[in-house]
């Protein structure tokens, strides 16, 4: 083959996702559910930190806290906390899967390695882990949202957009995940991630309003992405729809563009040195 051939077959390889890429991108995607066919304890259990966090709420805090004034809505504790832990849980079941996963893929096990071997490029690579994250983090929000609404902390019809809106806040931190992924050199960087996002849990308006922080960090917090998709999913739970919610959507689509962008680049120049 000659170096020109060579040449015109990596930046094939490094070209942005097309529809074809998107169909080869698919057999990584079944891969990952022949694999998990015989794991599915561990499929499922990122479903229940959040489901437990709700729970434990309804059981025992909610009945020391008073209704919580947002906007025209005068509502429970619980009710105000619910959709801010269905956030949550799309952004674990995401960032799970990008992370841990495609380390362990990318610099142990050495499957990309192997993929790479077929048809398939990086492109083809990142498109594939993130759409089995984000299948993930769908089926995740999709029971979660099903138990809000057996336990009566569905308020409003629009609450069936949450489930388009939670996928939207795991496409963002699936993407941001896995491109943050590829500068990983050891498992002693994931305490990174994790420093990352128990301030996220704790602090983006989840369990109390953005009103009780001061002015200054009010601000910072109004910039994380976790408190975009909290404001995004308590919104439309509520009824309170206006067209912030639209900013707060595109404020996830533009960072899971860009998150997926890097992403793709980086794995380019990790597995085509």
């Amino acid at each position: 083959m000659t170096d020109t051939a060579l040449r015109g077959g990596m930046v094939m390889r490094i070209a942005p996702v097309s529809l074809l890429g998107t169909r080869r991108a698919r057999r990584l995607v079944e891969r990952n559910i022949l694999v998990y066919r015989r794991s599915w304890v561990f499929f499922v259990s990122g479903f229940f930190e959040p489901f437990f966090y709700l729970l434990s709420i309804g059981v025992g805090l909610s009945k020391l806290v008073p209704p919580i004034h947002v906007g025209h809505h005068v509502v429970a504790y619980t009710v105000y906390v619910a959709p801010g832990l269905l956030a949550s849980s799309a952004m674990n079941g995401a960032t799970l899967d990008s992370t841990f996963n495609v380390f362990f893929k990318l610099k142990i096990a050495k499957t990309y390695d192997a993929v790479l071997s077929t048809p398939l490029g990086p492109g083809d690579v990142a498109l594939g882990e993130l759409t089995w994250a984000l299948m993930r983090a769908t089926i995740y929000s999709t029971a979660f949202l099903v138990v809000m609404a057996g336990l009566g902390y569905v308020v409003s019809p629009w609450a069936i957009l949450c489930l388009p809106a939670a996928m939207i806040i795991s496409f963002a931190f699936a993407a941001v995940g896995m491109a943050g992924t590829t500068y990983m050199r050891s498992w002693q960087d994931f305490d990174k991630v994790s420093l990352a996002l128990i301030p996220l849990f704790l602090y983006s308006a989840t369990f109390y309003p953005l009103s009780v922080y001061p002015g200054w960090l009010q601000v910072v917090v109004r910039c994380t992405p976790l408190y975009q998709g909290v404001a995004l999913l308590r919104g439309l739970d509520l009824g309170t729809v206006s067209w912030s919610l639209a900013g707060h959507a595109a404020y996830l689509l533009v960072a899971g563009c860009l998150g997926l962008a890097v992403a793709t680049r980086r794995m380019a120049t990790l597995l085509l040195p």
